[in-house]
């Protein structure tokens, strides 16, 4: 299986957060900058860099930890999850198979 990654951009412009997963942490990045997800809500923006990356084990671990950090809906969760590895590793092996 390919590796995955939960990845949080940030915006200036708008001063957001963004949470998805991918492949292609990169090739998504250029993709949001670029409009390509016209009905996305990170459309609005051009200035999307590169928050956080999380690499995960594989897509449906991503796709669980992308939806908790999503249902947190808070900014200073997403800071604590930069700061604290500890809270990375566990969160990860809560979502393993």
């Amino acid at each position: 299986m390919s590796l995955h990654f939960v990845y949080i951009i940030y915006s200036e412009f708008f001063d957001r957060f963004y949470v998805g997963e991918t492949e292609d942490v990169t090739g998504r990045i250029m993709q949001h900058n670029t409009g390509f997800y016209e009905g996305s809500s990170t459309k609005y923006a051009n200035d999307w860099s590169l928050y956080l990356s999380i690499r995960c084990e594989n897509r449906i671990q991503a796709l669980k930890l992308e939806r908790f950090i999503k249902q947190m809906k808070s900014r200073k969760f997403i800071n604590k999850l930069k700061e604290d590895a500890e809270l990375v590793n566990s969160l990860l092996k809560r979502f393993s198979e």
